[in-house]
């Protein structure tokens, strides 16, 4: 019985600590991410983490747009944004890696094959 309440109380701790180490990226971040002819377009990124669970929107030409499946690991971020391009619904899929006021991001369209698109978002202050 000891051993077993000695185990449960060491992954609680170890839960813990893997929270408490996820990056907080909540708040306003802003990207000039590459759009068609090589052309950049300002995107807004309206960021809330709670432990390792990601909620927000991502904001742009086409205006806001929910996150869903948002997940922060450390300083690994990932998230799914469902954008309408002229009537038709395209899945994004972002990853990125924070590193102080600085999220390196890769964008891929699901199903594509387009290469990534790389861009950098700053934490707007």
């Amino acid at each position: 019985m000891k051993t077993r309440i000695a185990f449960f109380c060491a992954c609680f701790v170890l839960a813990s600590v893997a929270l408490a180490w996820a990056a907080d990226i909540s708040g306003k971040w802003v990207a000039q991410v590459p759009g068609r002819g090589g052309q950049t377009r300002e995107t807004t990124f309206n960021f809330k983490a709670e432990g390792s669970k990601l909620t927000g929107t991502v904001s742009g030409m086409q205006g806001d747009n929910q996150i869903s499946d948002g997940k922060i690991d450390g300083d690994q971020v990932s998230f799914t944004v469902v954008a309408s391009f002229n009537g038709n619904d395209v899945k994004l899929l972002y990853k990125g890696k924070v590193s102080g006021d600085e999220i390196k991001f890769s964008r891929t369209r699901e199903g594509g094959t387009q290469p990534a698109q790389e861009f950098t978002a700053k934490r707007s202050k």
